[in-house]
């Protein structure tokens, strides 16, 4: 359901048990009275109000956008359509990857608000990580939703004016666009209010990022991609802190950042995010070595989460392109399919070395710019912290510069196993 009506406020505890007790569908699930309900206010993110209401019956979960970035405050406004954006999106991969997001309740435009399905027992995943757990059905889930959603999305599967219309009803994202194209794209690379490190360990790190020519025009290039590649609807914030799991279960959450780019952001957001948990893993052992079965198991994650998607991505290519895209009329007969596939391996090469580049943007951005990882953040020597997010820096500028060296993920998990032990030279 959704409602449009009345004005903006801030829905705190009171206010919101009264919203709620006025929609009879919210009540009857919840069930027992609004006044014995428990509503807990959970939201650890950087934007967002998220409650967990229960009551005798059942639970749910409510987020409502604030109009100001929450880590920052009233000094960084931000648009309530963001809430719109995030319901559109939410409907969408909902209908494309069923049983991967939570289920949507209700929805008021006008307060920004959108009401959900309550997942328990589900964790958010970095945190699993941080602790050493491990999930064995992320990997299909995952690829699952990554191949399905940016399939069904992008000109290989719609019609070029469905897919244009598709791009519009986006388009009005770019508040949140803009977010990440100065905080990933442009800040990270040179002196920034917002930035922030572990000093002074990494100080000398973090200035020969400003210097690094290479890297600048790499990153640049990144940007332009991400800016001017309307490829698929991406969830455009697809990391491991935005994902809830249970060892049987997964399910992707907060697509506020929705919008239609790149097909690599998504992908190398979920590469770059296991790839620090692998790096950060040594700064959390109490004991040398005891995590290293899970560290074993990140980077098979890693490679599987590249090769399912390839290998989904691939088959629905294969047998749901309806897109004005690669027109089937155009590959008859046996040379014309032959010559189809070849491009489609090609097609898939340059999908990997996007995500290459993207997964290494999205590390470095996590290490010096405004919103860090726990997966660093929680580790409590700054020295052990600093060593592992320089092993992550170090891969990540490999990837971003040289890209195309990286031509498998094996590439890239062989790689960071070279960098597990490798002792930086800190500062300070």
């Amino acid at each position: 359901m959704t409602q449009g009506q009345g004005d903006y406020r801030i829905l705190q505890e009171a206010a919101l048990r009264d919203y709620l007790a006025s929609l009879p569908d919210i009540t009857a699930l919840l069930g027992g009275a609004p006044a014995a309900w428990v509503i807990t206010e959970v939201g650890d993110g950087n934007l967002n109000l998220v409650f967990i209401v229960k009551g005798a019956r059942g639970g749910i979960a409510v987020k409502q956008a604030l109009p100001y970035v929450r880590l920052v405050g009233e000094s960084w406004p931000l648009p309530l359509s963001r809430a719109h954006y995030e319901y559109l999106a939410l409907s969408r991969q909902a209908r494309l990857a069923p049983g991967l997001v939570p289920a949507l309740l209700h929805h008021n435009e006008t307060l920004a608000l959108t009401v959900m399905e309550l997942l328990e027992p589900h964790i958010i995943m970095r945190k699993g990580l941080v602790a050493g757990a491990c999930y064995p059905r992320f990997v299909d889930d995952i690829t699952t939703f990554m191949a399905r959603t940016l399939f069904f999305t992008s000109d290989l599967a719609l019609p070029a004016a469905e897919k244009k219309e598709a791009i519009a009803a986006f388009a009005g994202n770019h508040a949140l666009c803009k977010i990440t194209e100065d905080l990933i794209f442009t800040d990270p690379y040179r002196i920034a209010e917002q930035n922030r490190w572990t000093t002074p360990h990494l100080d000398a790190l973090a200035a020969s990022l400003r210097d690094d020519m290479e890297l600048h025009v790499a990153i640049s290039r990144l940007k332009l991609k991400f800016m001017a590649s309307p490829e698929a609807l991406l969830h455009g914030d697809l990391h491991t802190g935005s994902i809830m799991v249970t060892e049987g279960e997964t399910r992707v959450i907060d697509p506020e950042f929705a919008f239609y780019g790149p097909m690599g952001f998504d992908v190398g957001a979920v590469l770059a995010n296991l790839l620090m948990a692998y790096f950060a893993s040594a700064g959390h052992e109490r004991a040398p070595g005891e995590r290293r079965d899970f560290e074993t198991w990140v980077l098979e994650t890693v490679e599987q989460a590249w090769g399912g998607f390839a290998q989904k991505f691939l088959d629905l290519w294969r047998s749901g392109a309806n897109g004005d895209a690669y027109p089937v009329s155009l590959f008859a007969g046996e040379k014309g399919a032959a010559r189809l596939e070849a491009e489609r391996q090609a097609y898939m090469q340059r999908l990997f070395t996007d995500t290459v580049g993207f997964a290494a943007a999205k590390t470095i951005r996590r290490i010096f710019g405004l919103a860090h990882n726990i997966d660093f953040e929680l580790i409590e020597d700054p020295r052990k912290r600093a060593i592992s997010e320089a092993r992550a820096v170090r891969l990540a500028r490999g990837m971003m510069v040289e890209a195309v060296a990286f031509r498998t993920i094996l590439d890239v998990t062989g790689a960071a196993r070279k960098l597990r032990d490798w002792q930086p030279e800190l500062s300070g």
